[in-house]
């Protein structure tokens, strides 16, 4: 090979190269959800959603945050595939959402656990639609189950449960599933406000330890400032994103602390501010 053709070779390898690391980093700074001019009509003309783009970086917990009926919940059925927009796209992982898919989990308010179903059957009931060997999907199942704290419950059904209990049984669901993204909708609602407290230090340890996107809708300023890395701030119906808040909250304190913490407290303060004119 002559020097001319030597170097052409050595030139097209780099450039293949450094095509294969820009894309690979331009792959990890993608976001995870990406929604584009998004707006949703309701039957009878009503508008819960007006062009609305916001991304949802991975890795990260993203709460929905705004007065009621602002269409947090549309947003997020949106994202999972449950609901058509009316105009605008959803990209997972850069594929666009046209229905439910393996990549998204939904964490409902109401458990939605069936009630005939023992702790175990109800975690692994996403695998075994899938298809998954039954001795396969309970290892994974028990697995969740412990990570969660509710293990020594397996073979409980929900009657015998605590309402806290049962939503961290709906969570291990859909932790169970391996997806992507965790959509959860106001899933600390419906318990009291010490469990409550608890599930916000559990969810914090939860998305440093699992690694993926949490898309969380919350009614509480508190616990959007407390468990996010980043709050959207929607505005009354149709609903627009406001702002991006990224609270500055020391996480190396306690938990007790960092409610304490002068950074939470003025954050929570200045999303009240915010939100406050949109209260009836």
């Amino acid at each position: 090979m002559n020097a001319t053709a030597e170097l052409a070779v050595k030139s097209e390898t780099s450039l293949g190269k450094a095509s294969k690391a820009i894309k690979q980093h331009s792959s990890e700074n993608q976001p995870a959800v990406s929604v584009r001019g998004v707006s949703k009509i309701y039957p009878g003309g009503v508008q819960a959603l007006n062009d609305m783009s916001l991304d949802f970086p991975k890795g990260e917990l993203t709460s929905l945050l705004g007065p009621s009926g602002c269409g947090k919940t549309t947003l997020l059925k949106i994202i999972a595939g449950l609901l058509p927009a009316s105009d605008g796209e959803v990209f997972v992982n850069g594929k666009p959402v046209n229905e439910p898919g393996v990549d998204r989990a939904f964490v409902f308010q109401d458990f939605a656990l069936m009630p005939w179903a023992t702790v175990i059957r109800n975690v692994a009931f996403g695998l075994e639609l899938r298809g998954v060997a039954k001795s396969e999907r309970e290892a994974i199942a028990e697995k969740y189950i412990t990570e969660v704290g509710l293990k020594g419950f397996e073979y409980s059904f929900p009657h015998e449960l605590s309402g806290g209990m049962r939503q961290r049984v709906g969570l291990a669901r859909a932790l169970s599933v391996d997806a992507d993204v965790l959509l959860m909708d106001e899933p600390f609602s419906a318990v009291d406000e010490q469990t409550r407290r608890k599930f916000q230090e559990d969810l914090i340890k939860l998305v440093e330890v699992e690694k993926k996107t949490f898309i969380f809708v919350t009614h509480s300023i508190e616990e959007a400032v407390y468990v996010s890395d980043k709050i959207a701030l929607l505005l009354p119906r149709p609903s627009r994103v406001s702002e991006i808040i990224e609270p500055k909250i020391d996480r190396t304190i306690d938990a007790d602390a960092m409610r304490r913490d002068a950074g939470y407290l003025d954050t929570v303060e200045s999303i009240w501010r915010s939100l406050r004119t949109y209260v009836e």
